[in-house]
């Protein structure tokens, strides 16, 4: 399904998964989300620190990693904010960055694997699945006639997308994740002229129910398949339904309850 930029209010949405990953670590207590507006951009580190986080909390130490910068013009370094620190009561920490295959774990390196459509070597470092986070809704029509039921999902472009291609996966909402074929790429064997338009679809197996309007994650588990052109209905449906035995062969055919069994 079409990206959404041209609804701003989706965009919440692109902070709600990584709220919640933050919220789950033992021992955070308070997460602040700043609008990054170009008035807050333009702000000296020393202001930022004096006026934003002095005015949000008492400072006692700030850890950044290593190599990190705030403030207009990225001056502020953690040697200027140690020094500033010093000044002002607070200490500050830059943790080295970890290392994985002799090269640092960034964000940069995993937006690239994930444009080859790496997800595998993606989860690697990030310790966990990459996953995005969308809304349900109604799509081309295509995937009803294979026998499972089909979830469009809307995603917000400032999510990171992995690279167009067939991916198995997991589509959760609520307590439960369904395995899932998951298609992230553009229309080529439909709707002619709207190449252009980017979506996610997804196949999901063990689901019965409606989730048109309900706000879902997408996990990716593995790279399956390229995405290609189909010279028929017949071939690709073959081709979709090798995906879905792949996927119930090897992450299964039910939903899964985050919080107990399998839900048949």
């Amino acid at each position: 399904m079409v990206l959404c930029p041209e609804h701003p209010q989706k965009m919440l949405l692109a902070d709600e998964g990584r709220l919640g990953i933050l919220h789950s670590i033992e021992g955070v207590d308070r997460v602040v989300v700043l609008d990054f507006t170009a008035e807050l951009a333009a702000l000296p580190y020393e202001r930022f620190v004096r006026e934003t986080l002095g005015g949000l909390v008492d400072l006692d130490a700030i850890v950044v990693g290593s190599d990190f910068r705030l403030g207009a013009g990225g001056e502020g370094t953690v040697d200027s904010l140690a020094e500033l620190g010093r000044a002002r009561g607070f200490d500050v920490i830059g943790m080295e960055l970890l290392d994985e295959g002799g090269a640092p774990v960034t964000a940069t390196r995993i937006r690239a694997l994930l444009g080859e459509g790496r997800v595998e070597a993606a989860a690697g470092l990030l310790g966990r699945c990459h996953f995005v986070t969308g809304e349900v809704v109604r799509g081309r029509g295509e995937g009803t006639g294979f026998g499972f039921p089909t979830a469009n999902v809307c995603v917000p472009a400032a999510l990171c997308l992995p690279a167009e291609g067939v991916y198995a996966g997991y589509v959760t909402h609520g307590d439960t994740a369904w395995p899932a074929a998951i298609n992230v790429g553009k229309p080529r064997s439909f709707s002619p002229g709207e190449e252009g338009a980017p979506f996610l679809e997804a196949t999901l197996l063990g689901f019965e129910g409606d989730l048109y309007g309900a706000v879902v994650d997408v996990s990716f588990v593995r790279w399956l398949r390229e995405p290609r052109t189909f010279s028929s209905i017949g071939e690709l449906e073959r081709v979709v339904l090798g995906n879905v035995s792949w996927v119930r062969a090897t992450l299964g055919e039910r939903g899964i309850a985050l919080r107990g069994e399998a839900s048949s």
